[in-house]
């Protein structure tokens, strides 16, 4: 074939820019981009001339710098023009991913016109300039013929082999594989550096230098590249299922199963006289012969928290309740933190409800509990104290137990009842103004008894 006289870069971003310079060396530029703001203040490159999108079409070939989600909505609007032309092109993608624009092509591409996928692994921090040239050698390109000609295919391998760039001949499916767990990788653990907030420091080794490069070079890139990047690539999903599995593997081996030789360290839910106390006791007491503490961290979050830290070597939370059905608050925490089930299992419970010793209780205005106490107790609740505003806490004190110590310490008003099992009220020194508030009797709490992951 002969040597096309125009080539028209489609696209004015970082990436844009440089592959018009790389092409301004040996071919006639038209260079389009869709905002006419960022056109205008562009800097002058000898070669390259800005036009409209009519005289940008015109070209012979026609190379495609455009972000990956915007390239079929791009190209369906340059079709009217083709449909105009008559005289068939080559349009070649630069897309990051192959599998993607190869399917666009399929469904989108004029009759008669050819096609090439390209993806240049290099980015504009990547190349070196020499004088008014670009140092191309060494770096890679990734061509597939696709819907070319092979004289068409051949003389773009042919130049770009001649400007020193190594050619590799691979499928959109190949590139998409091997990208996912390069280019796919690097970004997405670049991203991450950088919002773990990752900066230099005084005795940064060289593998930290190279940390902060990777970090650097990739938040030079749009959000919406990587973004394109992890969505477009068939193959990323896979990637970030490994990634993350490996990195908790990684995790969970700097963790012994148990920190402690000489007793087991049992994060719970409740607080002291909590039915997660009980149930915690209950459990343990089938092996006697093992020493045991119990942390009382109050909420399911901050159990699976303390248990995935290293703080705790078990962990113990209410899942479901006979009555009151799931513990919204456990679903929550559940969803944030990996761990395994050891073991579920019940235990009766029974609410009682209670007030400060001194207190009187024509004068409580409100019930303060977790939601599924208020759930379990419903009923009588209505029937029996329907004048009670029913108040569950934040943080901590969603938790009866510790609600139960502040209204015991004077911290909570007197004004404050709270509802739980009898031993709560034993404990705390409260009053109980009536047991057994449960709306069955047969009202039977689920717990979970959880460690981290083997």
């Amino acid at each position: 074939m002969r040597k096309p006289e125009s080539c028209a870069v489609i696209g004015y971003g970082r990436f844009g820019a440089l592959w018009s310079s790389v092409l301004a060396r040996d071919f006639s530029v038209r260079l389009y981009d869709v905002s006419a703001e960022r056109q205008a203040s562009a800097a002058p490159v000898k070669g390259v001339e800005f036009v409209t999108l009519p005289e940008a079409l015109e070209a012979d070939v026609i190379f495609y710098a455009v972000p990956i989600s915007d390239f079929e909505e791009v190209l369906i609007s340059h079709l009217p023009y083709f449909e105009r032309m008559g005289s068939p092109k080559t349009l070649i993608d630069l897309l990051s991913v192959k599998v993607h624009p190869a399917r666009v092509f399929e469904r989108r591409l004029p009759k008669g016109y050819e096609a090439i996928l390209m993806h240049p692994m290099f980015g504009p921090d990547s190349v070196e300039r020499v004088g008014n040239d670009l140092n191309l050698s060494g770096l890679k390109l990734v061509m597939d013929s696709f819907f070319a000609t092979p004289e068409t295919n051949e003389f773009w391998r042919n130049y770009f082999i001649g400007r020193g760039l190594e050619v590799l001949a691979l499928s959109a499916d190949e590139h998409d594989r091997w990208a996912a767990e390069s280019q796919g990788v690097t970004h997405f653990v670049g991203r991450t550096l950088d919002e773990f907030g990752l900066t230099p420091s005084p005795i940064d080794t060289a593998g930290a230098i190279k940390l902060q490069e990777i970090r650097t070079q990739v938040s030079k890139d749009s959000w919406q590249l990587f973004l394109d990047l992890q969505t477009y690539n068939p193959y990323t999903v896979p990637m970030r299922v490994r990634l993350s599995a490996a990195q908790d593997k990684i995790f969970n081996k700097l963790l012994p199963n148990r920190i402690y030789k000489d007793k087991l360290v049992v994060g719970i839910q409740g607080g002291p006289g909590s039915f997660n106390e009980e149930a915690a006791n209950y459990y343990m007491s089938r092996t006697p012969e093992l020493e045991y503490e119990l942390k009382y961290l109050h909420t399911t979050e901050n159990v699976l928290r303390a248990l995935h830290e290293g703080r705790v070597d078990r962990g113990q939370f209410a899942m479901h309740n006979s009555i009151g059905g799931i513990v919204t608050e456990s679903v929550d925490a559940i969803s944030r933190y990996n761990f395994e089930i050891v073991e579920e299992f019940a235990i009766k419970i029974a609410h009682a409800l209670m007030i400060a010793p001194g207190a009187d209780f024509a004068k409580v205005e409100r019930i303060m509990s977790h939601p599924q106490v208020f759930r379990q107790c419903a009923g009588n609740l209505r029937a029996k104290y329907g004048r009670l505003e029913q108040v569950s806490g934040e943080g901590d004190l969603v938790d009866h137990a510790r609600v139960a110590q502040l209204i015991a310490s004077g911290e909570l008003p007197a004004t404050t009842a709270t509802m739980g099992s009898k031993v709560l009220a034993v404990l705390n020194g409260l009053k109980i103004v009536e047991d057994n508030l449960q709306d069955l009797d047969t009202n039977f709490t689920s717990f979970l008894w959880v460690q981290r992951p083997s």
